[in-house]
């Protein structure tokens, strides 16, 4: 039995058909109805980028895949319960589906799989299923129960995944640099940026959302779409970003320099040069985002560069220093470009 009542005249796959097109979507749509077969021990959890980024827990049981839409992803920690909106059951040859579905059909956007397994059952009913998880990103034992209607929660029973993980601060103020009126003498020690003359925005990521703090620590709302695009950029890793909301190339773009917390682990304390370093693996450019360069031990040719686009100046940052957060610090230095 699945956790909800289904018409067995229809079939367990009428919902799922009703919705796509075999000839549209590159979805598998078998034409028979589901079969029972395998072991009812097969899960994957696939990050679903649609009109608003997700990830749909599936769960083989009676010869399909039952699945749930979890907006946040599955808790890491028994501390926090997510949202998972029961949804209609999918083929089994659904597990191993990544694609793009196309514009204008059901859920459409690009779907790869995030984790995969297999899964043990402690309880199945149609109010609450309790599972043990054997995955490679995600283990543990579960519990889904069902508050209203399709709506369910997600609760891990397990200790956190990750005992030394920490959480993203609510709100952390930023750094900031002393005003000099020359570039330190010795260059190499140091990495050089553009002063983009931005609103300072640090951004806090988790769970493919995105909220965003002021220089005084206060949230506020970032512009249109930009929250839930970086958001799904960076997916399920938990990263705290600092930046600034500049105007580049006559377009208002989010500029992201530093990264303060990434997978669950500080990184005030890491050296600039090792933030930065981390920063630019994460590889993050999109229409609306992009990390701002940075230049170890050449600051004349930066400033020079600033002054040619029209910027304010350069900052100068140590290499060697740490984050120090709501501090007005000389291990920073703005340096006017003219």
């Amino acid at each position: 039995m699945t956790p909800k009542k289904r018409n067995k005249d229809a079939g367990p796959l009428a919902e799922y058909r009703g919705k796509r097109d075999a000839g549209r979507t590159p979805e598998p749509v078998p034409d028979g109805e589901a079969l029972p077969r395998g072991d009812d021990d097969t899960f994957v959890v696939q990050e679903h980028h649609a009109r608003s980024l997700h990830w749909d827990l599936r769960l083989e049981r009676d010869g399909v895949l039952v699945s749930w839409a979890v907006p946040k992803g599955l808790p890491w920690s028994p501390d926090t319960d997510h949202l998972a909106v029961h949804t209609e059951d999918h083929p089994l040859e659904y597990a191993t589906f990544e694609g793009e579905i196309p514009r204008g059909e059901y859920g459409a956007g690009k779907m790869v799989i995030w984790d995969r397994g297999t899964y043990e059952t402690e309880k199945w009913s149609e109010r609450e299923v309790k599972v043990v998880i054997h995955g490679s990103r995600v283990s543990g034992r579960y519990v889904l129960f069902r508050t209203r209607g399709r709506n369910w929660m997600i609760h891990r029973m397990d200790p956190p995944a990750d005992p030394d993980a920490e959480p993203l601060p609510e709100s952390l103020l930023p750094m900031r640099p002393e005003r000099r009126a020359r570039l330190p003498r010795d260059q190499a020690a140091w990495g050089f940026e553009f002063a983009w003359d931005g609103r300072r925005m640090p951004a806090y990521v988790e769970g493919g959302r995105t909220r965003f703090t002021d220089g005084r620590g206060r949230a506020v709302d970032g512009p249109g779409a930009l929250g839930s695009r970086l958001g799904a950029a960076l997916g399920a890793r938990p990263a705290l970003l600092d930046g600034e909301l500049a105007v580049v190339g006559g377009r208002e773009i989010y500029m992201v320099y530093d990264v303060l917390h990434l997978d669950g682990r500080p990184l005030l304390d890491a050296p600039y040069q090792d933030r930065r370093e981390t920063l630019d693996d994460l590889g993050l450019s999109g229409p609306l985002w992009q990390t701002a360069p940075w230049f170890p031990g050449d600051g004349d040719a930066v400033r020079e560069a600033a002054g040619e686009q029209g910027l304010p100046g350069i900052v100068a940052k140590r290499l060697d220093s740490r984050y120090e957060p709501g501090e007005e610090s000389g291990a920073w230095r703005f340096v006017p470009s003219r």
